[in-house]
Formats: structure tokens, sequence, C-alpha cells
């Protein structure tokens, strides 16, 4: 009788897997990191990564999948406030907590070599960005109408910014320093009209 595969042993197998490879890859990179290893990190055997991931470059993407919908709910959640600069700040707030994660920085340099070498890894990091990309607008659009933001900005421009700042604090991340309390300085003054700090140099 064929043995019935067991989901919850299945999904902590993966994530065993998936805790395993990005401690590895931010560590010593994606190229220089065998499935072995992988496998071994997490305590399995040799063979045990392709029996839940197709190959390797399946690992490291999935360690992006979760990301789209996340993207996706946390714009929802944030697109009716009745503060749109508040609205934005926690989604920042949000975006920027993983950067105080000791492997950011590595993962980080290790998606920018890697993206362009998987065209479904390209597509998830592209969407996701788009997805969090098109929140930051609308909430700078509606700060606009709403004179709690510089009118003077193209709510897409100042959303792609943003998302440069946020990008910023994980390659430059400390464990030791959270950077939302400047994200969020910075980014509230890029978004203030001039005439509210027009005495901050009086």
């Amino acid at each position: 009788m064929a043995r019935t595969a067991d989901p919850e042993r299945a999904a902590a197998r993966r994530d065993a897997i998936m805790r395993a490879a990005i401690a590895l890859f931010a560590e010593q990179g994606f190229e220089s990191t065998s499935a072995a290893e992988i496998a071994k990190a997490a305590g399995l055997s040799s063979g045990s990564v392709f029996y839940y991931f197709a190959d390797k470059r399946a690992v490291f993407r999935a360690l992006f999948e979760r990301d789209l919908p996340a993207a996706r709910e946390l714009v929802a959640r944030h697109a009716t406030g009745d503060d749109p600069v508040a609205s934005l700040l926690a989604m920042v707030d949000v975006l920027a907590a993983d950067a105080m994660d000791p492997l950011a920085p590595g993962i980080m340099v290790e998606l920018v070599r890697q993206v362009g070498k998987d065209p479904e890894l390209a597509r998830l990091i592209t969407e996701t960005a788009a997805t969090q990309h098109a929140g930051f607008a609308a909430l700078v659009e509606r700060g606009i109408r709403a004179g709690s933001i510089d009118p003077a900005l193209d709510p897409g421009e100042a959303a792609q910014w943003i998302q440069v700042a946020i990008d910023g604090a994980f390659l430059n991340a400390d464990p030791d320093h959270d950077p939302r309390p400047m994200l969020r300085r910075m980014i509230t003054r890029f978004l203030s009209r001039p005439c509210d700090h027009a005495g901050d140099h009086a």
C-alpha cells in the first residue's frame, strides 16, 4: 500500500528547508550553497530538498512567494484609513520591519544577483513591488486631495521614492538599530507641504 503524505509534516519540512536555506544563501550566497548543505542544516537527509522543491532555484523563489499575498493584504488593510499619511507610514513600518533581521542584507544582495536568472522570480518580485507601489501611490493621491501632502508631488514618482527608501533600509540593515523611526521622519518631511516646515530655518 502506498504511503499517504502527511500535509502538516510536508509543510513543516518545507519550512525547515526554507529556514535553513535563507541563512545559507545570506551567509555564503546562492551559487555557493548546495542542496545537500541545505538539507543537512534542516536536519533532513541529503536528497530531501528535491522531494519538496523542484530544484534549488525553487527553494530561493519560495522565500519570496508569501510576499505577494502579504502585499495585497497590507494595501487592502490601509487603503481606506481616515488619515492617508498615517496609513502610508503604517505600511512603511510593516515593510521595513524585517530590515532588523541580520540576514536581510545578504539575502537582498542575493536577490539582486538572482532575479535576472529566474523569470518566475522576476515576475513575482515585479508584481509584489507593483502592488506596494500602487498602494503607496493611491495614499499619496488621497493625501494630496485631503490637503495633507504636497500637491507638487506626482503620486507615482513619490511612491517609487518611498520604496527606494525602504530598500535602502534593507541594504544597510543593522540588527541593533531600528530604521523605522528615521524612515518615518524622512518620508513625513518628503510628503509634507512646503508651508508645514517653512519656519524650520527661521
